[in-house]
């Protein structure tokens, strides 16, 4: 069985964007005491939150630092709000504060979680309840002030992108004691008018301007709309109640709109981009084919049964009269070494050196004598010549000039 194995890049990325898939991970609050804080160089602020049972790493943006309304220090508790994803160089996932404030001025968003951890409870959080936000909407609903920012943004692109695309307008109100009932009305009636979607939202403000779309009235309203809503409150920072129970979250009413709208100019060219890839798609298949097909009559050429004979045919000739030379080789070279042992061996013979007129001596026991001093008299010695051997018997010594030189130097 094969293995999949991929590097530590590919792992990191799946798993940035297994966070960044992740809703509630996207926009998140922690509570914590900070430590090793540090303000670096570059403006932005580096720390960690921790509790009694865990830490986790933090980084504030230069970018963000502006919403800062206290000094960051070791020791503070604050309620940071943020993402978390991951830091791909190091694999490690952190905290992306955007916003952070002391323990103690947050009442309202400590209502915020518990309303947020209530509903998520319920599951009107849940993707399974999410409606695909149609491809091809002509009818498109929107919830938001009349006079707002908003509304003018939202016709301004949706005119851009399809001019055919026809808006309906509930003027609601978007900030206040009546602003939630009046959101959940508005959507309550564009619901029942069979709309393909329904965009609501606002512009940005502080979390008591945003506060209708966190009250649960309009997250009951959306939950049960059976039109698709997309949730458009605030700048990309803000996250509302609303967000999380609607079936899409856009950052801005107007990225709301490109997203309900779709681009009639550019899904033409996209038509046309894609005729002319499959054009060059079946050209390339085509080609690929003839390629593939003249591979496949050269591997039969290369592997015909005759021609591989023959080849392993020629081979073996080749093999054989190889080896018939290194037989004659080594035969010969057999030959030289025996001549040349032969030589060596009839050089050494005693029996050559005994046809020059010496004689080969032996004592009793049959043992080669090889100096005069191994003998003494009356002893038993054998004179073998080249045609046979005499027996004698020792009966003097007579001493050679070499041993008195000898004696006389003792």
């Amino acid at each position: 069985m094969k293995r999949s194995i991929y590097s530590v890049e590919q792992v990191n990325t799946y798993i940035k964007n297994l966070f960044t898939q992740d809703f509630a991970l996207r926009s998140i609050y922690v509570r914590g005491e900070i430590s090793n804080c540090k303000y670096h160089t570059s403006g932005h602020i580096y720390f960690t939150l921790k509790d009694a049972s865990g830490v986790l790493n933090a980084v504030m943006f230069r970018s963000q630092r502006q919403n800062l309304k206290v000094r960051l220090q070791d020791g503070m508790t604050i309620v940071a709000g943020g993402s978390i994803n991951v830091y791909e160089r190091d694999g490690r996932y952190q905290l992306y504060v955007q916003t952070a404030e002391a323990d103690g001025i947050g009442e309202l968003y400590r209502q915020f979680e518990r309303r947020k951890a209530e509903l998520e409870e319920m599951g009107m959080f849940s993707p399974e309840y999410k409606r695909p936000i149609p491809r091809f909407a002509s009818k498109i609903g929107i919830v938001t002030a009349s006079t707002g920012a908003a509304i003018r943004d939202i016709c301004n692109i949706a005119a851009r992108r399809n001019p055919c695309v026809q808006l309906i307008l509930y003027p609601a109100l978007v900030q206040g004691d009546m602003a939630a009932s009046s959101i959940a009305r508005g959507i309550e009636t564009l619901d029942a008018m069979g709309l393909d979607c329904i965009i609501i939202g606002r512009g940005g403000g502080s979390l008591e301007d945003l506060w209708a779309f966190n009250e649960e009235e309009t997250a009951y309203a959306i939950f049960h709309s059976q039109t698709p809503i997309i949730s458009a409150v605030g700048h990309e920072t803000d996250f509302t109640i609303a967000d999380f129970v609607a079936d899409m979250r856009a950052p801005t009413p107007s990225a709301a709109a490109e997203l309900a709208v779709f681009d009639y100019e550019s899904y033409l060219h996209t038509l046309e981009v894609l005729k002319k890839r499959l054009d060059q798609a079946e050209s390339a298949n085509l080609e690929r084919i003839r390629v593939l097909v003249d591979s496949y009559k050269k591997r039969l050429d290369v592997q015909d049964p005759v021609r591989n004979l023959e080849q392993k045919k020629q081979q073996l000739d080749a093999r054989e009269q190889k080896l018939k030379l290194l037989m004659e080789s080594r035969i010969q070279q057999i030959r030289i070494q025996i001549r040349s042992g032969a030589g060596r061996l009839d050089a050494l013979s005693p029996l050559r050196k005994l046809t020059g007129g010496f004689a080969y001596i032996t004592g009793e026991d049959d043992k080669p004598v090889v100096c005069a001093a191994d003998l003494s008299e009356g002893e038993h010695v054998g004179i073998r010549f080249s045609d046979g051997k005499w027996n004698a018997v020792i009966t003097g010594k007579e001493v050679s000039q070499a041993d008195s030189v000898q004696k006389e130097t003792e």
